[in-house]
């Protein structure tokens, strides 16, 4: 029994060095012949501030199950990815369905130029200095998904061009 709440408490524990930060929620209504019955669905992002991100999507009944569950399929799907400083290493445009991300690494001091979705992805995965353009669709899920493929996609800079046989 004490093994269980050790285990628990450090899995809380664990948890706990990670931001979590509820993005968007959508109401959903489905006409019964009582009325109507209306369901949520959430979108969660966690991120640790130092190159770790990750989202979850989930619904349910009520909302504050919605945001568990969201939270617990986020922290499952976190991602590493690549920083140069406080910035990101290069220009990446990604597209996910309709919408398409433009990331570009700014100079030190600039900040975060994005908008929100963007913005709140760029933030929990630590980067504070960068432009971001949101050129399609405006779809909260497919924005951050977009971001997060952008973000696992950028490489080291001197890494590839060790890889190449060219020197820094």
């Amino acid at each position: 029994m004490a093994q269980q709440q050790n285990r628990r408490q450090e899995r809380e524990s664990a948890g706990s060095e990670y931001e979590e930060k509820v993005l968007y929620i959508n109401r959903c209504s489905k006409v019964v012949k009582g009325g109507r019955k209306f369901s949520f669905s959430a979108l969660i992002l966690v991120g640790d501030g130092k190159g770790k991100v990750g989202f979850g999507f989930a619904k349910a009944n009520e909302v504050s199950d919605a945001i568990r569950k969201g939270g617990e399929a986020a922290r499952k799907c976190l991602l590493t990815f690549e920083m140069e400083g406080t910035t990101i290493p290069h220009e990446i445009v990604v597209e996910w369905d309709g919408a398409k991300v433009l990331l570009k690494p700014a100079r030190e001091g600039t900040g975060i130029i994005a908008g929100s979705k963007v913005r709140a992805v760029l933030e929990l995965g630590g980067v504070k200095d960068v432009v971001a353009k949101s050129l399609g669709s405006n779809n909260p899920l497919n924005l951050v998904r977009a971001t997060i493929k952008a973000l696992s996609s950028l490489r080291n800079r001197k890494k590839c061009m060790e890889a190449r046989g060219l020197s820094v």
